[in-house]
Parts: structure tokens; sequence; C-alpha cells
């Protein structure tokens, strides 16, 4: 929702004073306090007040996403206000603590206002644009009169020309003005950004429940709100499942889940999976064919809010003045992407202790003691989240971030604790494919002219980087998805800016709805089916599924059936369970959007087959008797060689010792 427009009645004031040089002390300048991340965003009122919240940004960078300008001396940095309400305005300039040490400012700059962030005006000066003189010492302000009144609810100031060395360092003041007429002003609104009649706004804690509600009541016949736990200060986690069987685990169906707001001021995943469930909701009712195969054939689990409690921090502060770290940590200040166990390095050590490296399990590896114990500093947001993953056989998930636009695939930790390495899984080929499943579908990854968000372009790797390549992360939710539990998972960093203004969650839904969709369909790739017991047809649970050639087993669920996601060809599978004689067979994948079935069905072992029909009370049947009767001649055989064998050795010793 947009805000009331705000009357600028032409001024800009720009100085750079030496108060701003000093890092040393507590404020710096006009009511900017110093930042504990090295980054401030500053936000200007007309009163001339100037707050301050910690927002990492860089003077080569428009966090704002909006067009990048270029000029005859380089790059411009473009600067952005939102006003929020009538006789009042506010401009937010981003922009390094370094420049705070350096004797910079701006010599010249362009102002451009705009009502929606899509469409900016530039401030003209007759037939031209305007270019408006800035600083040329330390001390002076500089007054800038727009040549006539504007109404506007963002500005931008993009700087022109700045200190000899390029570094941008800018202090500013917008002064506005009441009109005598408001609505004798008029002004142009663009579309939204989006075809959907979605709810595209920022929603905290009280109004995500409301939402959640609100679509339940809609869809009550595929809906199902459920919570998996509360967070340090008391507020739930909330789920809102989508099956066309809410609330019961339907034999053959993978399950799928999306996480978001991992980190509270990281807030884009949490309005995408609300318009999510809207959109999927809707779209089932109106007989959309797409959304109803989906809802039919996959379990959906959609957590909008891992973090609520850093997410209420970073929502108090809004879009303008939430910053870099403000809300990403939990109430206690634990990293959530951090707090998983480390079972990276626990199956890496025991591989190199290890003669045989195949008794080394690459799956369903066990929590270190230390880590289940009540004194770890464990989150309880996280161990929630540990005992969903437990409880349902997800099969796929994604985990949505922000402050990049880049989708990362495990292993997250590289070994020996180098900074950055490619540190591939088993499964790296399908991954990539994973990663590139929604990279190549998101309209802003895919745009070959996009700008980077910050330093590094990751368009030279498709948009898409091994996890441990980009940086380290020890302790990682994917990570520990891969190695503790049955579900493959990748990290979606979905937008340059952590907290981007409501007026652009339209186009950022349209941005990411085809890729949230395509996603989710990804579940229904390599192969699947059901493990029998083959005298009595129920399902064997932890079965463990072995395919040739990829050292990473999954293991059935309780009712037998499994998910094991593979890229196209032709598969050798190994299943084999405790008390059963393992089975093999070939398994071909397709490129149709669908798993093919590949069935097992296992015999007990001679022991554990008697042991089931003697507590039944029922007759050995004549196969299992013959069975029965080998085996025990086969034993002896084994035994009397053995005792043979002990007899040949102790006569030996009696001849020594006669001699």
């Amino acid at each position: 929702m947009l805000m009331q427009s705000v009357h600028i009645c032409g001024a800009i004031i720009l100085c750079f004073t030496h108060h701003c040089l000093s890092s040393e002390n507590q404020t710096v300048s006009n009511n900017v306090t110093k930042s504990e991340s090295n980054d401030l965003k500053l936000v200007f009122h007309l009163d001339g007040n100037v707050t301050k919240s910690l927002d990492k940004a860089n003077p080569a960078e428009d966090h704002t996403q909006a067009q990048r300008n270029t000029s005859e001396d380089g790059e411009q940095m473009n600067k952005e206000t939102h006003g929020v309400k009538p006789g009042e305005f506010m401009i937010n300039l981003k922009f390094s603590l370094n420049v705070l040490l350096c004797l910079n400012w701006v010599r010249t700059y362009k102002v451009q206002v705009s009502n929606d962030t899509l469409v900016w005006q530039p401030c003209m000066n007759g037939s031209e644009e305007a270019v408006f003189i800035g600083n040329e010492d330390l001390e002076t302000p500089v007054l800038a009169l727009f040549p006539k009144p504007s109404v506007a609810q963002y500005i931008r100031i993009n700087p022109q020309t700045w200190f000899s060395n390029g570094t941008i360092c800018l202090r500013a003041e917008v002064l506005g003005c009441p009109m005598p007429d408001p609505d004798s002003l008029q002004f142009s609104e663009t579309e939204s950004g989006s075809t959907d009649d979605l709810d595209f706004r920022h929603h905290n804690y009280n109004e995500m429940r409301k939402l959640m509600k609100s679509v339940n009541d809609e869809c009550p016949n595929i809906t199902r709100i459920y919570t998996i736990g509360r967070s340090y200060t008391g507020l739930k986690l909330y789920v809102m499942e989508v099956s066309d069987n809410p609330g019961k685990h339907e034999l053959g169906e993978p399950e799928f889940r999306y996480v978001a707001g991992m980190h509270g001021n990281e807030v884009l995943g949490r309005e995408l999976l609300l318009n999510l469930m809207q959109y999927i909701c809707r779209e089932y009712n109106r007989g959309n064919q797409r959304v109803i195969q989906l809802v039919k054939n996959t379990r959906i689990h959609l957590l909008p809010s891992m973090n609520p409690d850093g997410y209420e921090t970073a929502y108090e502060k809004g879009s303008e003045l939430s910053g870099w770290a403000l809300g990403r940590y939990s109430f206690e200040g634990i990293d959530m992407n951090h707090n998983f166990p480390d079972l990276n390095n626990i199956m890496w050590d025991a591989q190199e202790l290890a003669t045989d490296k195949r008794r080394v399990s690459n799956h369903y590896i066990p929590m270190p003691e230390y880590y289940t114990s009540t004194d770890a500093l464990v989150a309880p947001e996280t161990r929630a989240v540990i005992s969903w993953m437990q409880d349902i056989p997800f099969v796929l998930s994604a985990n949505l971030h922000g402050g990049e636009l880049v989708v990362t695939y495990p292993f997250d930790c590289t070994r020996d604790w180098i900074p950055r390495q490619d540190t591939p899984t088993a499964d790296n080929d399908f991954f990539r494919w994973l990663a590139t499943v929604y990279a190549s579908a998101n309209l802003v990854m895919a745009n070959p002219d996009r700008r980077i968000c910050h330093s590094e372009d990751f368009q030279q790797h498709n948009n898409i980087i091994n996890g441990a390549d980009w940086h380290t992360v020890p302790g990682s939710m994917n990570d520990f998805s891969y190695l503790h539990t049955n579900c493959f998972e990748i990290t979606v960093e979905l937008s340059c800016d952590k907290f981007p203004h409501s007026s652009e969650l339209p186009v950022e839904w349209e941005n990411n709805k085809e890729s949230l969709l395509l996603y989710m369909e990804q579940v229904h790739r390599g192969i699947k089916g059901v493990i029998r017991d083959k005298d009595t047809r129920a399902g064997i649970a932890n079965a463990i599924i072995k395919v040739d050639g990829l050292d990473h087993d999954i293991r059935s669920a309780l009712d037998g059936d499994y998910w094991r996601l593979l890229n196209p060809g032709e598969y050798k599978i190994t299943v084999w369970a405790e008390g059963y004689f393992p089975r093999i067979r070939h398994c071909t994948v397709g490129s149709e959007p669908h798993a093919t079935i590949c069935d097992f069905t296992l015999t007990k072992t001679s022991q554990d087959r008697l042991k089931q029909i003697l507590a039944s009370g029922r007759k050995i049947p004549r196969d299992d008797q013959v069975r029965i009767r080998a085996m025990r001649m086969r034993k002896l055989r084994i035994s009397t060689k053995i005792l043979n064998r002990r007899r040949e050795q102790q006569q030996r010793l009696n001849k020594v010792k006669r001699k």
C-alpha cells in the first residue's frame, strides 16, 4: 500500500562537516550513531533530525534495485526516500562508514521523484535535466532550490561528480511545504506490477496470523494451519499445509517445504510465501489445472517465519530504517543458519579414520551428544525445525534469504576450514539442476543485463554457486537436511535489498512466482515406490535405498514408501532392511515431470522368518522347512570343519611337547 504523497517545495541542503570525520565519538554528525557493522543508512526528516540503523552498503551499489545511472564522471549512486505522512518527507541515504574517514564530498548531483519507485521523473530546468551544485569545502552547506514544487512519495539524489579520489560522501536535508490545494496537483501511478490480486504489503506477526487464517477460511478443504514450536519470546512458528488431504501423509505422495525468515530482517521470503499460499488457494478454486495437480500430488508445507522475534525487531524500523543486521539474529543473538549440528566434519573425520570407507554412514548421521543437551547454545526455533524435519519425511526443500541474487546448493561447509572452496555432495549434479531450475525461471536472475548486487558477479556462474565456494557456513540447514534426513535443500537469495519497500512486493512476486511453482514440481523427479514385506505385504520402514555410483543413501518412511531424487538415466538400485535379504533392481528415470515407480518386495532371512512364524503359532511351510534344514546342515559342516582344525592343531602341539 502506497502512503500519501508529500509536496516538495523545492529545497535540498547538502553539507559535509568536520563532525562526520569522527570515528571514535559515540555520535557522529547530527544524531547519527556509530554502526557496529561499520555501515550506515541515514534517514532525513523535514525537521532536520537524523536517525540511523545498521545497513551494509557500498557507494557503488544501489540497494533499492532502481536503475543504475551513469554520467560522464562515472558511476552514480541512487538515493531514495519515502514520505511517511503529509507534511513530512524522508530521504534515505546509504553509504559505507569508510567515507566518514575521508575528506570527500559531492560536487554536483541530479534529483528524481516518483510515486511508485517504478517510474522516475527527473527534476527539469526548462527543457534540460537540472544539475544542482553541491559542496566545495567541508564546512559550508549549499541550498539548492527546485524550479517548481513537485508532488511525490519518493526522491532520489544521484551524485554526478565528487571529490577527485572517487569516494561519495553525502549529507542532505529535504525540505517539504504545504500546498493550498493538494488535490489540484495530480500525479500518475503505474500498475502494481502484478495481475494477481494478493495482499502485497509487509505483515507483522499478528497480521501474518490473520492472513493465514483468511486463506484457511477460503480454502478449508486443501489447507491446514499448525505450529511446530515457539520462538524464544513465545511467538508461535506457524506452518501452512496445502494438500488435497490436509493433516495426513498419503502413501507415495512426496512432502515438500519452503522455509523463510531464518534471518528476521530478510523479509521478502516471508511475503512471497504468504503470497504463495493465497495464490494456490485462489487458483485451485478457479480450476487452474497446474495448481490442482500440484496440490493433488504433493503435500506442501510453508513456514513463512522461522525467526519471528527477529522479524518483529526489523519490522518496527520498517524498510527505510531496518539495516543489514538489525533483526537478523534470534532474540538470544543466535544466527540460525550456523546453529544446526555440524554433521559434515563428523562424517569427514570418520571417513579419514576408517579403513573401509564403505562402512562409514553417508546418511542419517546422528546428532552429536553435546548438541542434544539442555546446556547447548541452540535456539528454540532451531530445535523446533529439527523436530519438524524428523517427524515428516520431507523430500525437497528450499530456504529463502535476502541480500543477494543467487541460488546456492550444498555443501555449505568446506573441509579443513578453508574460507571458500567448492565442496560438492555425492548428488552434486542434481543439486546443480535444482539451483538452475529456480535461477533460470527467476525474472531478475535470468536477465543478462541486470546489475550485480554487491562485489561478486554471480552471472558468470549462471546465478548458482556451491555454498562453500561462496563462503563456508558450518552448521547450515542445507547440510543438516542432507546428512540427517532424506531431504535435499537449497538456499535462494531473493533480492539485493533485504527489506524492500512494500511497493516493490508485486514486482518481486512476479519475479519469483514461476520459480516457486517450478521448483516445487521438481519433487516429482527421480524414482519412488513402496518397499513391502513379501509375506505380509506391509510396508517396511527404515529400509536403505542405495544407488550404485552415488555415495549417499536414503531410507524408507514409516509406511515403507520412499522417494529418491535423480536426474534422467538408468540406475542400479539396491534395497535392504534389517532381517531381510537385499534386493536389486534396475530403474530408468525419464525426462518427464513425474517420478518412475520402482517398488521392492523383500524376503525375510530364514532366522527372522522362523521367529515370525513361531510367534504367530502357524505351521512352518514346507519350503521353509527345507530352507531351515539346509541352513542347519550348512552350520553343521562349518562347525565340523572348525572342530577338525582345532584337533589337528592340538595334535601338532602334543607331538612337539613329546619331542
